[in-house]
């Protein structure tokens, strides 16, 4: 009869008193909601951290922009210039457009791993500036280009690559790359919430760069190419870049190679961002 008696009593007394928690969770303020810029900064750290627990990340801009510089250089150098030496010159600038151009693709992979995982979902539903995951992401990728870029550099100096344009030249050809990767990462971000799989991210993506890089003029004059392949070449606005952050590292710059990098930036974030956030939106 006690236990019996005291059972109830027990539950009455452990019960939570719904006023009592209504006012305890309604009496203090809610947090502000981060703004733009500091969400951004948020899901760019948060790209960061990927590295932290994945280090095979770090592949994709130490290993690999090493072993495409020393294959095209040691490979077709001679052949191409006449010494190793003399296409490093040429040669270094273009690869390091390259090497980052090619990684600018793991942007949308990253974010159709994050959606077969219900990940975009739960950021979804967050009371944060819609576009930031898209912006933080990209804005987290460009430092890991900037790694990739020393990375290239570093070797290149080693090589004996000699920069004319000097730390200025060289910065401000890095600075404008870095510009034209972020937004070229809206392609992959767009692409990747169209497709299904990671896999086909990776996929489509190869069959967009590989024409835009190969088919510049990254590894050769384009005067000693056919007319209508030359012609092909100067409308690529990897060309346009690569033109640009030769002159720079060189000091022999174009005003009017950066102005059309910049206005083909302006472009494709003009066209991609808000068809990329529109996509974020509705995407079931």
């Amino acid at each position: 009869m006690t236990a019996t008696s005291t059972a109830p009593a027990t539950a009455e007394a452990t019960a939570p008193d719904t006023a009592a928690v209504l006012a305890a969770l309604g009496s203090a303020d809610r947090p502000r909601p981060q703004g733009p810029l500091a969400a951004s900064a948020t899901f760019g750290w948060r790209t960061l951290l990927r590295i932290k627990y994945v280090p095979e990340q770090l592949f994709d801009v130490t290993v690999f922009p090493v072993m495409l510089t020393l294959i095209f250089t040691y490979l077709f150098g001679g052949a191409l210039a006449g010494s190793v030496d003399r296409y490093l010159q040429f040669f270094l600038p273009g690869i390091l457009v390259q090497s980052i151009l090619m990684i600018t693709m793991y942007t949308g992979v990253a974010l159709n791993t994050d959606i077969e995982k219900g990940v975009f979902d739960r950021i979804r539903s967050l009371p944060v500036w819609r576009p930031s995951a898209l912006v933080g992401a990209l804005l987290g990728d460009v430092v890991r280009f900037a790694l990739a870029s020393a990375v290239v550099l570093g070797l290149g100096l080693a090589l004996g690559f000699r920069p004319e344009g000097g730390p200025a030249g060289v910065l401000a050809a890095v600075a404008l790359l870095l510009v034209f990767a972020f937004a070229l990462g809206w392609i992959w971000t767009y692409l990747a919430l169209v497709v299904r799989t990671p896999n086909a991210v990776m996929g489509w993506s190869m069959l967009v760069i590989t024409p835009l890089t190969f088919g510049s003029n990254i590894f050769v004059d384009p005067a000693t190419m056919p007319g209508w392949l030359q012609a092909a070449v100067e409308v690529n606005p990897v060309s346009s870049l690569v033109s640009a952050v030769r002159g720079l590292v060189h000091g022999e710059v174009a005003g009017s190679d950066v102005v059309l990098v910049l206005v083909w930036a302006a472009a494709l974030v003009a066209v991609l961002g808000p068809l990329t956030v529109r996509r974020y939106r509705t995407r079931n």
